[in-house]
């Protein structure tokens, strides 16, 4: 028997009965009595204890004379336990005795006061034993003994034991039938006096024998108890510190909720939220929305990469509820929607970091809202399925979910106050019926979850509640006390009491409402009531108690009125003490030690029976959007502290805290406060659309946090540094040669054509590859003088106003001196294996020697070394990076023999004191820089200009430095340490300006050998300089008459030492050098006259930050293989590597990824394909820095450093999101988009090739055919380059055998062609029918016919008749009729034979290319803004007209198909992170293909379009749109005429937001730049890349935007310019992908492929580019006057491929369709020089004269180009 009671005035203070005492029926039974038993009932209480008053029932003494209104309290009260289901266990006495019986009988001593006592038990057993069967006589002897004070104990014992005897004696003879059998009953005995206190039980046996007398347990309920528990802390007490761990199982988080940080609203098919709609609304701070918010959405990477720097193991985050079901419900589900949380839930598994999501956060599908959201009882299904939806999607990995994250914000600011969406203002029944609703939700999803998915899931399923700690205002005040714990009640037990004690609300809270109803004229709560199965199915639903906690309050008690909210109904007010701190919010003060508190009260409030552990899931504090954001001090303390109340918590306390999680990873959109409130541990820039997020304090306070978990120390991992194994060479290799064997590398490389050099590679390095980043002491550390560090060369040198641009100087640099712990951040992100970096010589000893050793400098090392390894990260040291003690520059530096031996003991000490953790040792950072630079040129510290001596003789003492250090190693801590030590050299990479040439190939040699071989040869060889060095240098001296070499000579015992001092060989590198034979001047004697050679830029390469130094990514490739071959299979680690861009280059850091994309992929090059031992490559830098002698006006950083912040902020840049995905790939492992698919195309495909009348016909003036502004243009000069024309072209007019015949060849089943216009209708107009023209025609498709090849015929291929264009051309829009009397009479014609069309090709190309740029015919440029958009209104209709005409008039009898062919390249974001670039990339391709396709498959354009002019045209001023407005007549007209959907398509780009200001213009319309990936292969034309998988992704975008309309490639092909080769492998290559990726489309994607069309069929003038590009799977050689066509070997493969019709798996074996063909012949060598403004010049000189002068023309018009596409995107088309 579980037992509680009496009643007390906690329960009942509110029914004006007064007094500490039980309830005694003095007056009327309190309101809330019933709820109050009832939640007794819940919580598995069985008897209530009900004590009665002998003086109120008889107070005469007279049990014939009782009370009778006190006795039908008490009867009512007893009827009322009963009706719940509680037994009354009622008490005789237990209070005072009737003070007419103690005045007359005394004490218990009396025999009379014993008898009146047997005659009061009758009585009450016959009034109240109907009602009770379990009764005491007395329950308290403390006041029985002391009445009878004075009294023999013994004889007072006897008394009460007699008397009990006989009461019981008593009951039994009015009761026989209650027999009680001994010990069949146990009594739990306590005292409760407040609903949610805590039981402190008793058992008392029940003895037939001996009386029940027992004594109840004291108690006082759970907010009493800790707040008399913390009321004595004095300040110092409560402030106390603790320097201690948490549990080693804690578990450290941080959060983000989905509204606040994703974005993406409409992405991927999103439903609007309740919190979309209130910031459209205008609601937010500033009109500000989360349509974008942190990008979070696109920036999964970027998110991981802040997680991992700050080491949590937990990351809390929401799932959007309308990501998934858009409207709320599963039938809308949204795929993309779920597999975003599938990337985020996986790249954190991957991350090693657990997931925990919350189901919901706040944000409500808009469309449940509109049937009343959370007080609509329906929503309860609707998110137990969501619920079950998320379950069986990610339960897989997500093992802990919040149902629920702070529901009574929600209940209160949603539904009550208003203040949050969705802004209902109804507290007195909204607020209630939402928490009600909410609780019935969480409650089935726990139960979804336990009965679904917890046996093979193994997850938890809790709430994350969020509450303040409430104090009384006044300590000393009960009813402030009272209060204190209302609040609570009102906060936290509305929704924990249900879940946590007994599935109902708290009786405080019940009671209340149930007063104010009775109070008040309308109730100001109307609280919803559970069903007792309801309540049943709440109670204990939740694995952990999750708690939100921020602040505290003050409270007080008052007389609230009858008004809605938890102030007036709850009868409180709360207060904030005036010495708290405070914050951004006016809600939040930082008061830690309310959570330890809190902590404690829920302990005992909800979880002494539910032994469920508790979760932080949300702590955390905002500051201001302006000012410091970055050094949040007041954000640190506030962590500080309230982490710290947590641990007390758990180790004083004993409180079950098993994880905390700071709330915010980052800042995002804080609801109605938009953005002006920052609760992020990382910055986010909401100004700038890439939103960058950088490191505040508090991250890297939160980070040692966690490191030390706590506050105590951290342990040493036990991380040693990766085992580097290396193979020391055995043998001594032989001089090099002059010039060397290596030149074997020229022979095997520089004659790769373009196509193989820029051939990416797909494959990974080893596992056990060294991936870092690198940096230098003087470039990062700062603290230039801090500590007792000495001056280096480089301090003395920036110090001099002027050396350095902007006066910059390296004394605080990044400050990593001051910041390590911020440099640990980037490096746990980014994940490296190591990490390279130099120590200051002079910081550790200030004047360069021992004697002068500083500790703390050496303390320094040791940290960041301890660190690094603490992280897994193996030191990889360099010993000097070029900063030299003054002190020692100051008696000769380098240029003196001593230093060997004073470097030497640096080296010593380093070794000695680093030694035990450094495995990786670098003695020397590129010494040829050293040696020239530094004491040659004199351009760095130590500034020397002494080139023709110096640096010889500087070089020679590094080298013999060098090799004492290493034997010092050797000698005396090899076999100790096992480590190795090496040597960083640099090197360009020499490639020959002309390879034919063999003294540019001896020159490119010695290029080699004077830079690297300095070095190398001495160390790597035999311990001397290479001869080709040594004989350059000493027959220079003897031209300068001089005796000796100015090479120093080692002697054999120097040569002996030398040779072999390095473990592997470490290699910088950064660019290539075209390298000639010169003869180099004799005076002044300098090193660099000595070469013999010049260098120049690799022109075809990609410009940097740095001058002279291009980004020549094959250059590497070349340099490692000519390693290989030079000094042996020597494991080579790349130490440097990477790419300046200008300062003004931040975060998006485009060119930086490219770099490391193409250098990294040319060193897994050399490594899997010429078997060079690459074991490591170090990216250049880690962050920016200060940068040499460009200071800080260039930087190589993977990580931005602000250096106007004294905080020197660092932030992540995309290039390290991509560098960490070659680390984590280990390489570029093959995508899918590259991997072949195996598989045949539907029976009936089309295989076709495709040409167009003005480029192959000829026969411009031929048998009356008119004149078209091809015709016109091509004769104008400047306008094709070359001068090539159309007049003669392919000569197909009269080829029409020799065409069919390779057709045949060829094996399609179709050929496309177009129609000349002017050769049919030489004025355009059916005035004059050219028959001849017809005839032509006519020929053509009938020997086509007759080869069993299908015509597909092109009505309009651009050749408009100039007679039209002389009449405004397709401006107008009388051209409409013109071109549907033009297709009728070809329909009629050709119509029988034909049952292909093609109205109009590319009208994209037409409209912009011909009347905006004006670099296509007509070459109309002066109205960009308008003209195109209404030249392509009118192609529209035009080509609408010709579909009805033939739908209407011939098509019955033809029955063939029309449609237009529509271009478009496709477009992907620059970087596919960030939401910006991707809505520029949907703009691109919007405002391409959907200009023509929008109308003519979905109806009139597209909005994006609509929109865009619309918006810009108003804001420069116009009254109306640009874009022309169909009628809603035209646009049904239009719609839907098409029976195919043509297309044309050749390559990919890469899109990027750009604003143009005001230009009315397509591109600034458009709104958005493009740029190539630089990996992507090169073809004959600028503008097309080959990219193959954007042409499924295209051939997707049109099946899911058009409904999956049947497509007939029309147009796709590669051009070839210069000499020609008819084994055209890239063009094999090219059709070999494109096509297996319409395969793929079809087969795996479900898109309605039709046909394939190859361009072309041959080489023909394309268009204002002429004849120096070449498309053709025929060669036609235009240096022969009958034009023969030669088949390429690309002919044999795609008739192939048509035979196999697609691609038959070889795994399968040989398929009957392969047949081989045989090859084709060689190409006759032709003249490549064209005439070009009167001069000949090559085809390269002449096209860069055409580019520059359409260029001028284009600026002549526009007056800025500078975000235009490249002129040579004029033609997106190839065939332009």
């Amino acid at each position: 028997m579980l037992l509680a009671g009496p009643l007390t005035e906690q329960v009942v203070r509110s029914s004006g009965w007064g007094g500490d005492d039980a309830f005694d029926c003095s007056g009327p039974i309190p309101p809330g009595s019933k709820e109050y038993f009832e939640y007794l009932q819940s919580r598995g209480v069985s008897h209530f204890k009900v004590p009665l008053s002998w003086a109120q029932l008889i107070p005469t003494g007279l049990s014939s004379q009782p009370q009778q209104t006190v006795v039908r309290c008490y009867q009512s009260l007893l009827k009322q336990l009963l009706e719940v289901g509680l037994q009354p266990l009622v008490i005789l006495h237990g209070s005072t005795v009737p003070e007419s019986l103690r005045s007359r009988f005394g004490g218990w001593e009396s025999q009379g006061l014993l008898e009146a006592f047997q005659q009061y038990a009758e009585f009450a057993f016959q009034e109240f034993a109907g009602l009770a069967r379990s009764w005491v006589t007395l329950s308290d002897l403390d006041d029985v003994w002391h009445d009878g004070q004075g009294v023999k104990a013994s004889s007072l014992l006897q008394n009460i034991l007699q008397l009990n005897k006989n009461i019981h004696q008593i009951y039994h003879q009015h009761f026989p039938d209650r027999v009680l059998r001994n010990n069949d009953l146990n009594i739990m005995g306590c005292d409760m006096k407040d609903v949610l206190g805590k039981l402190d039980m008793q058992d008392a046996p029940v003895s037939l024998d001996i009386p029940v007398i027992t004594r109840m347990a004291g108690f006082s309920n759970s907010y009493q108890k800790i707040w008399q528990k913390f009321e004595a802390q004095t300040t110092e007490e409560r402030d106390l510190v603790l320097a201690e761990s948490f549990p080693s199982d804690f578990q450290w988080a941080t959060s983000t909720e989905s509204f606040k940080v994703e974005g993406g609203w409409l992405e991927g098919g999103k439903g609007e939220t309740i919190w979309d709609r209130f910031g459209h609304d205008g609601l937010a701070f500033a009109n500000q929305t989360a349509d974008l918010a942190c990008d979070s959405y696109n920036k999964v990477v970027y998110d991981l990469y802040l997680l991992r720097g700050l080491q949590v193991k937990t990351y809390q985050f929401s799932i959007s509820w309308a990501r998934i079901f858009p409207t709320g419900y599963r039938g809308s589900q949204s795929e993309k929607g779920a597999l975003y949380y599938d990337k985020l839930i996986n790249a954190l598994i991957e991350s090693d970091i657990q997931p925990v999501a919350t189901l919901y956060h706040w944000d409500l599908p808009q469309a449940l809202q509109g049937n009343g959201g959370w007080t609509n009882p329906a929503i309860v299904e609707a998110f137990k399925d969501y619920a079950d939806f998320c379950f069986s999607r990610f339960g897989d990995r997500v093992k802990t979910w919040n149902t629920f994250s702070s529901p009574w914000v929600v209940s209160h600011a949603g539904y009550g106050t208003g203040e949050h969406p969705p802004g209902v203002k109804d507290y007195a029944v909204a607020s209630y019926q939402v928490t009600h609703n909410i609780l019935k939700s969480h409650a089935e999803a726990w139960h979804v979850y336990n009965d679904k998915y917890r046996n093979t899931q193994g997850g938890k399923v809790g709430i994350a509640l969020n509450s303040d700690w409430a104090e009384p205002m006044n300590k000393s005040n009960s009813d402030d006390v009272a209060a204190a714990d209302r609040y609570l009640q009102f906060m936290l037990g509305w929704f924990a009491h249900p879940i946590f004690v007994n599935g109902d609300y708290p009786a405080a809270l019940k009671t209340q409402i149930e007063q104010k109803k009775n109070e008040c004229p309308s109730a100001p709560a109307v609280l919803p009531a559970f069903t007792p199965e309801e309540s049943k199915r709440i109670q204990g639903t939740a694995d952990f108690f999750g708690l939100n906690h921020y602040t505290s309050r003050l409270v007080n008690s008052s007389k609230g009125g009858c008004n809605p909210g938890p102030v007036e109904v709850g009868d409180f007010q709360a207060h904030v003490d005036p010495t708290w701190p405070s914050t951004a919010s006016d809600w939040i003060y930082s008061v830690p030690w309310g959570l330890r508190s809190l902590l404690n009260y829920i302990s005992n409030e909800y979880l002494n029976s539910t032994k469920v552990p508790i979760y932080i899931t949300g702590n955390g504090m905002p500051t201001e959007y302006s000012g410091d954001t970055l050094n949040d001090t007041s954000r640190v303390e506030y962590m500080r502290g309230y982490i710290n109340e947590a641990l007390k918590a758990i180790t004083m306390d004993r409180v079950d805290v098993r994880r905390f999680t700071v709330q915010s990873l980052m800042d995002g959109f804080e609801g109605k406060q938009g953005y002006s409130q920052r609760f992020g541990l990382h910055h986010v820039n909401f100004e700038d659309g890439g939103r960058p997020r950088t490191p505040k304090q508090s991250a890297y306070f939160f980070s040692q946090v966690i490191k030390q978990n706590g506050f105590g120390s951290s342990k040493d991992t036990g991380f040693k540094g990766l085992e580097i194994a290396f193979t020391r060479p055995s043998i001594t290799l032989s001089p090099s040669e002059v010039p060397s064997k290596s030149k074997v590398i020229w022979e095997k490389f520089s004659r790769q054509s373009k196509f193989q050099r820029q051939m990416y590679h797909y494959g990974t390095f080893p596992q056990d590859f060294s991936w870092g980043v690198s940096s230098s002491s003087y470039q990062i550390e700062g603290g230039w003088n801090a500590d007792g560090k000495g001056p280096s060369v480089w301090d003395t040198f920036t110090q001099k106003p002027g050396n350095i641009p902007e006066n910059a100087t390296g004394n605080v640099a990044c400050d990593s001196y001051n910041r390590l712990e911020e440099d640990f951040y980037m490096l746990r992100a980014l994940r490296v294996k190591s990490y390279r970096f130099s120590l200051s010589w002079s910081r550790i000893f200030p004047d360069g020697r021992r004697t002068s050793l500083n500790q703390k400098g050496v303390d320094y090392y040791n940290k960041l070394i301890d660190g690094l390894l603490a992280h897994n990260i193996t030191p990889m040291v360099t010993l000097y990076h070029w900063d030299l003690p003054q002190a020692l520059q100051d008696f000769g530096g380098w240029d003196n023999v001593d230093m060997i031996d004073i470097f030497n003991d640096f080296c010593d000490f380093c070794f000695a004191t680093f030694g035990n953790r450094v495995k990786f040792w670098i003695t020397f950072n590129q010494p040829q820089t050293i040696a020239w630079l530094g004491y040659g040129l004199g351009q760095i510290p130590p500034n020397v200009r002494d080139p023709g001596t110096a640096p010889y003789k500087v070089a020679h003492n590094l080298i013999k430095a060098h090799a004492k250090a290493y034997h010092t190693y050797d000698d005396n801590y090899r076999n100790s340490q096992g480590g190795l030590v090496s040597i960083a050299l640099n090197a360009d990479w020499a490639e020959p300006k002309d390879v034919s040439v063999p003294r540019d190939i001896v020159a490119a040699d010695r290029a080699l050998q004077f830079q690297l071989g300095w070095f190398a040869h001495p160390i790597f060889k035999n311990g001397d300089y290479p001869d080709a060095m040594k004989w350059q240098v000493r027959q220079k001296c003897e031209l300068q008459g001089q005796s000796n070499s100015r090479l120093p000579s080692f002697t054999e015992e120097e040569k002996n030492f030398i040779k072999g001092t390095a473990d592997v060989f470490c290699l910088n590198h950064h660019t290539t050098k075209i390298v000639s034979h010169i003869t180099g001047l004799l005076f002044p004697e300098s090193y660099q006259h000595d070469w013999d050679f010049s260098e120049a830029e690799e022109h075809d390469s990609p410009v940097t930050a740095i001058k002279n130094q291009r980004a020549v990514s094959w250059g590497i490739r070349r340099l490692l293989n000519w390693i290989k071959e030079e000094y042996g299979d020597l494991d080579i680690y790349i130490t440097e590597n990477g790419v300046a861009t200008e300062a003004k280059t931040t975060w998006e850091d485009t060119p930086r990824v490219f770099f490391y994309k193409t250098y990294i992929n040319e060193a897994l090059k050399a490594h899997e394909l010429d078997g060079v031992r690459v074991k490591g490559y170090m990216a250049t830098s880690l962050m920016d820095s200060f940068e040499w002698l460009n200071g800080y006006k260039v930087r190589f950083g993977l990580h931005h450093v602000d250096f106007t912040n004294p905080n020197r902020p660092r932030t992540l840049k995309y290039s390290a999101h991509f560098y960490y995905q070659v680390m984590k790939d280990n390489g570029f492992p093959t995508p899918d988009d590259e991997k072949m698919l195996y598989g045949h195309f539907q029976k009936d495909f089309i295989w076709s090739t495709a040409t167009a009348s003005y480029q192959i016909e000829g026969g411009w003036r031929a048998d009356g055919k008119g004149l078209s502004i091809w015709d016109k243009f091509a004769h104008t000069p400047l306008k094709i380059f070359n001068a090539d024309n159309g007049d003669i072209a392919c000569d197909s007019y009269n080829k029409v055998e020799e065409d069919v015949a390779i057709l045949k060849q060829l094996k399609v089943n179709h050929y496309r062609f177009s129609i000349s216009w002017t050769r049919v209708l030489p004025d355009g107009t059916t005035s004059h029918i050219n028959e001849a023209g017809l005839s032509y025609y006519h020929r053509l498709v009938n020997a086509l016919i007759a080869a069993n090849i299908q015509p597909q015929i092109t009505l309009y291929h651009w050749d408009l008749p100039q007679a039209l264009q002389e009449i405004g051309g397709w401006e107008n829009d009388t051209i409409v009729d013109k071109f549907r009397d033009y297709a009728d009479l070809i329909f009629s014609h050709l119509g029988h034979k034909v049952k292909l069309w093609i109205t109009i090709n590319e009208p994209y190309n037409i409209a912009m290319v011909g009347h905006g740029y004006g670099a296509a015919a007509p070459g109309i440029s002066l109205r960009p803004g308008t003209l195109p958009y209404i030249v392509g209104h009118n192609l529209i209709k035009a080509h609408a007209e010709a579909w009805h005409l033939y739908n209407d008039k011939y098509r019955a009898e033809q029955k063939g198909k029309i449609s237009i062919t529509i271009n478009s390249d496709w477009s992907e974001p620059r970087n596919p992170h960030k939401q910006e670039d991707i809505d520029a990339a949907r703009r691109v391709v919007q405002f391409y293909i959907g200009w023509f396709a929008h109308p003519i498959f979905n109806g009139d354009y597209n909005d994006v379009m609509k929109t865009t002019i619309r918006e810009r045209s108003f804001a420069a001023g116009l009254p109306k749109s640009r874009l022309p407005e169909f009628t809603p007549e035209e646009i049904r007209r239009i719609k839907g005429t098409y029976d195919y959907f043509g297309f044309n398509h050749y390559t990919t780009v890469l899109a990027f937001p750009s604003n143009y200001g005001n230009l009315q213009h397509y591109d600034a319309d458009r709104g958005a730049g493009t740029i190539v990936d630089r990996t992507w292969l090169d073809s004959g034309s600028g503008w097309l890349k080959v990219t193959p998988f954007g042409f499924r992704k295209i051939l997707n975008f049109i099946k899911e935007e058009y409904g999956n309309p049947p497509i007939i490639i029309t147009e796709n092909g590669v051009s070839e310019r210069g000499p020609v080769d008819l084994n055209d492998t890239h063009r094999i290559y090219f059709y070999k992908s494109y096509i297996n990726q319409v395969l793929k489309a079809y087969l795996l994607d479900g898109v309605d492929m039709r046909g394939y069309t190859a361009w072309s069929l041959m080489d023909n003038l394309e268009w204002a580019i002429g004849f120096s590009e070449r498309f053709g799977l025929f060669y036609v050689n235009h240096s022969d006057p009958n034009l023969p066509r030669v088949a390429r070997n690309s002919v044999s493969f795609y008739s192939t491929i048509i035979n196999c019709n697609g691609f038959p798996d070889p795994a399968l074996g040989p398929h009957e369709c392969l047949n081989p063909e045989p090859e084709a012949t060689s190409a006759p060598v032709t003249d490549n020089a064209v005439k070009f403004l009167g001069m000949k010049l090559s085809t390269g000189d002449a096209e860069t004269g055409l580019n520059t002068t359409f260029a001028l023309l284009i600026v002549a018009v526009f007056g800025n180009i500078h975000h235009y596409e490249q002129l040579g995107n004029w033609a997106t088309d190839h065939s332009i």
